[in-house]
């Protein structure tokens, strides 16, 4: 299943290992979900899970870096307009969803307004389609 994946869902990952954002990062681990990024939206990655608040392990971040860019797909998408976003911030993951026809898995559906015409999933909607 490809699909991309919000930040916030990243964090909560790497801070509770035994919760459900997790276990989406051990489905990405197993190549049972392929992630799909843009260059904005590693770079978003890249400057919040790298944060000093969050003391992330460097080297678990070296190896989602690395296997993100070996096993995921990385597009150019176009830009989208930015007026309806409750948080501008979000654009890159919309317009990323909208050129790769995926949905987005995020703890966060409220930032993405069902008229910006992306499918959202919450983290254990994602793991139930893999299931099914």
């Amino acid at each position: 299943m490809r699909l991309i994946v919000d930040t916030n869902v990243w964090v909560s990952a790497f801070l509770t290992p035994g919760g459900t954002p997790a276990q989406l990062l051990h489905e990405v681990e197993r190549g049972r979900l392929i992630l799909v990024y843009s260059h904005q939206i590693e770079a978003e990655y890249r400057k919040v899970l790298f944060r000093p608040k969050f003391n992330i392990n460097p080297d678990f971040l070296a190896e989602f870096f690395a296997r993100l860019e070996e096993d995921g797909q990385r597009i150019t998408p176009a830009a989208i307009p930015l007026s309806n976003l409750p948080d501008p911030d979000d654009a890159p993951f919309i317009a990323t969803a909208l050129a790769a026809n995926c949905p987005i898995v995020t703890g966060n559906a409220r930032h993405f307004p069902t008229e910006c015409g992306v499918e959202i999933l919450s983290q254990a909607q994602c793991l139930a389609r893999l299931i099914s």
